[in-house]
C-alpha cells in the first residue's frame, strides 16, 4: 500500500498535459470550486492528479471535475454516513507512505462538509495533514457582501424543524458580528422569516446565490424585504445568508429590558411580566416570552 514512485500522474489544461509531482506523505484538504470548473489552483490539479488516492463526498459528483482535468487516480467515497468506518483504514494507508486527497463536492473541505472526525483521528495519530487553499462559498459570499468582515461567524445550516431554528437564532441574536449561513433555497423563505422574528425585520441581510455561476446573483435588503422577496416563486441555487451584527445600541437594550423582566417576573405572574416588558421596551411579545421562559428554566 505505499506510495509507488514509479508511478506517473498528470493532468491536462485545455488539452496540453503536465507531469504530476512526487507527494510526501499525509492527508492533502483540497479546496475544489463552488461552481465554475475554472476555479481551482494548479496545486490542487497536481495534488489530485499525484495522490494516490482521493477521497470524495459523492465519487459522482466529483467525477465531473476530475473527469475534465482527465485525472484518473483511485477514488473511494467518504461522507458522513461512512466516514468513522473508513478511518482506521486510511490511517492504515497513510501509516504505509501514501499520499491520500480529501475533497468535498464543492469548496472547502470540513466548512458543513465531512472530514472533521478524520482530521481529528489522524492529528490524535500524530500523521500529516496539509491544507491545499482555494475556493470557499463562505469567503466568496462574504467579500461581496458588503456587510463587515472584521469579525464574522460561520453557522452552517441551521436547524430544519421550526422550534429549533428560531431557539438558535434567538441566541445569536445580540451578536455584534457579521454571522453566516448556509441554506438549501427551498427553505430559504422559512429561514428568511425566522431571521427576522429573532433579529428584527428591519437588519440588513444579504443572499447570495450560485456563486461563481452564471446566474450568480446577490440580494441585499432588510430581512423583511428578503422574506417578501423570496417568497414569490421557486428559488434554484445554494444560497448564502449573511446578516449584520446587532448594533451596539441593540445589545444594550437587551441587557435592559431582560434585567427589567428579572425584576418583573419576581413579583408577577409569567404573562403579566412579559406584557408589561414588551410594552415598555416595543419588544415582540414572543421575543420577551421566550426570554422569561428561559429565566424560569434556570430556577
Amino acid at each position: 500500500m505505499t506510495s509507488d514512485p514509479q508511478k506517473t500522474s498528470s493532468y491536462y489544461i485545455a488539452g496540453t498535459g503536465f507531469a504530476g509531482p512526487t507527494l510526501a506523505p499525509g492527508l492533502y484538504v483540497v479546496a475544489t470550486p463552488i461552481g465554475n470548473l475554472r476555479d481551482i489552483t494548479l496545486r490542487a490539479l497536481e495534488t489530485l492528479s499525484a495522490a494516490d488516492l482521493v477521497l470524495c463526498e459523492d465519487t459522482r459528483l466529483s467525477a465531473r471535475l476530475l473527469d475534465h482535468y482527465s485525472i484518473k487516480g483511485p477514488r473511494m467515497a467518504l461522507h458522513q454516513h461512512n466516514e468513522r468506518a473508513r478511518i482506521d483504514d486510511i490511517i492504515a494507508r497513510l501509516q504505509q507512505g501514501q499520499a491520500i486527497a480529501l475533497i468535498s463536492d464543492a469548496g472547502t473541505p470540513l466548512l458543513s462538509d465531512p472530514g472533521f472526525p478524520l482530521i481529528r483521528a489522524l492529528g490524535e495519530a500524530g500523521l500529516p495533514v496539509f491544507a491545499i487553499p482555494g475556493a470557499s462559498a463562505l469567503l466568496s459570499a462574504l467579500v461581496v457582501a458588503g456587510l463587515p468582515t472584521d469579525a464574522f461567524a460561520f453557522h452552517g445550516f441551521l436547524p430544519t424543524k421550526t422550534q429549533a431554528r428560531l431557539k438558535a437564532l434567538s441566541a445569536m441574536a445580540d451578536s455584534r458580528e457579521t454571522l453566516v449561513y448556509y441554506e438549501s433555497p427551498r427553505r430559504l423563505e422559512n429561514c428568511l422569516n425566522a431571521m427576522a422574528d429573532a433579529f428584527g425585520g428591519d437588519r440588513q441581510a444579504v443572499v447570495a446565490l450560485e456563486l461563481t455561476k452564471r446566474f450568480e446573483r446577490v440580494h441585499r435588503g432588510t430581512l423583511a424585504d428578503l422574506a417578501v422577496e423570496f417568497s414569490q416563486g421557486d428559488t434554484k441555487g445554494e444560497a448564502v445568508i449573511l446578516v449584520a451584527g446587532a448594533p451596539e445600541s441593540s445589545v444594550i437594550a437587551a441587557a435592559d429590558w431582560q434585567a427589567v423582566l428579572v425584576d418583573a417576573l419576581a413579583d408577577q405572574p409569567l404573562r403579566a411580566a412579559v406584557d408589561e416588558v414588551s410594552a415598555a421596551f416595543g419588544l415582540k411579545r414572543k421575543q420577551v416570552y421566550d426570554a422569561a421562559l428561559a429565566l424560569k428554566a434556570q430556577k
